[in-house]
C-alpha cells in the first residue's frame, strides 16, 4: 500500500473514531440507551460492578481482537487495534470534558434517532477503509467474511443479541427500544456504505475517443474499455469507451467534456459495487 494512502486511511479512521465515540458518550450513555454494541454491553455491565464504561470497553475489545486477527486477517486486525485504542481514549477525553453529561436532547427517542445517525456514519466510514470500531463490529466484519451478508445486516444481528442483555439491569421498555435501535443502526450503516461504494459508470461515444481516452488513462488514472458499435439507424461504425469512475472523477469528465468536446454521446448509470483490482 502506498504511504500516501495508508496516511489517508488512518486519518480516515480518527476522524471516524471521534464520532462514533461522541455519539456513545453523548447520545447512548447519557440516556442509558443498551444499542447493541460493545459499549452497550460495558453499560450493561457497569451496572453490576463499579468499574468505568473506558476500563470495561476496553478490555472486551482486547478479546475480540484477537477474533479479527485470526478470522479477517491483519491488515483489518491492525487498524482495528488501532480503533480500539481510541475509543476509550475518546470516551475517557469526553469523561473529562462532561463528567455526569445528561441527555443531548433531552429526549431518549431523539437520542437514539441522533446516536443512529452519528454512529452509523462513522461505523460506515471505518468499514469503507477495511477497519471497525472494534468489538461487536469485529464480530460483525467475520460473519461478513464467511456468510456474504451485508455489513449493515452482520451488526445488526450481533447487536441484537447484545441488546437483549439490557433486560437484567434495564426495563422491557428500554430493551424495545435498544432492539429497535440496533435494527435502525443497521440499515444506516449499509445506506452510508452504499453511498461510499457507488461508481459510475459512463459509456461515450465521439470521433474524438483517442483524447477522450489519454484524458481519463492519463488525467484521472482509470482505465478504459473499448467496443465497436455500429449504429442501426445509418449503419456508422463508431468506437465506444467505457470507464467506471468515482463521483468526483465523474464530475471533472463532466467538465472536461463540456469544455473540450461538443460533438458527443454520453449514457451514465449507477454501479453499487466493484470488485477486483479497481482501485
Amino acid at each position: 500500500m502506498r504511504k500516501n494512502q495508508k496516511v489517508r486511511e488512518y486519518i480516515i479512521i480518527t476522524i471516524a473514531m471521534a464520532i462514533v465515540s461522541a455519539a456513545v458518550y453523548f447520545f447512548m450513555i447519557s440516556s442509558g440507551i443498551v444499542i447493541g454494541s460493545v459499549s452497550g454491553l460495558a453499560l450493561v455491565l457497569s451496572q453490576l460492578a463499579p468499574i468505568p464504561v473506558s476500563v470495561i470497553t476496553f478490555a472486551l475489545n482486547g478479546f475480540l481482537l484477537i477474533i479479527g486477527f485470526i478470522f479477517v486477517g491483519k491488515d483489518f486486525g491492525a487498524k482495528t487495534v488501532y480503533t480500539s485504542m481510541l475509543l476509550p481514549v475518546f470516551l475517557w477525553i469526553f469523561e473529562q470534558m462532561a463528567p455526569n453529561a445528561g441527555s443531548a436532547t433531552g429526549n431518549m427517542v431523539f437520542d437514539l434517532a441522533s446516536y443512529i445517525l452519528v454512529a452509523g456514519l462513522g461505523q460506515a466510514l471505518l468499514f469503507h477503509v477495511n477497519a471497525s470500531s472494534g468489538g461487536l463490529d469485529i464480530l460483525a466484519k467475520v460473519v461478513n467474511k464467511f456468510t456474504h451478508l451485508e455489513l449493515g445486516k452482520a451488526v445488526m444481528l450481533i447487536g441484537i443479541v447484545t441488546a437483549l442483555t439490557s433486560i437484567f439491569v434495564y426495563d422491557v421498555p428500554t430493551l424495545i427500544i435498544g432492539i429497535l435501535g440496533t435494527y435502525a443502526n443497521g440499515i444506516a450503516v449499509d445506506y452510508f456504505i452504499d453511498g461510499f461504494n457507488k461508481r459510475k459508470r459512463v459509456c461515450i461515444l465521439s470521433e474524438d475517443y483517442p483524447v477522450i481516452q489519454s484524458y481519463i488513462m492519463n488525467e484521472l488514472h482509470r482505465g478504459v474499455t473499448k467496443y465497436e458499435a455500429q449504429g442501426a439507424y445509418g449503419g456508422k461504425k463508431q468506437t465506444e469507451l467505457v470507464t467506471i469512475l468515482s463521483q468526483q472523477e465523474y464530475k471533472q469528465l463532466l467538465n472536461y467534456l463540456h469544455q473540450n468536446h461538443t460533438n458527443i454521446f454520453v449514457t451514465v448509470s449507477t454501479v453499487n459495487e466493484v470488485l477486483g483490482q479497481w482501485n
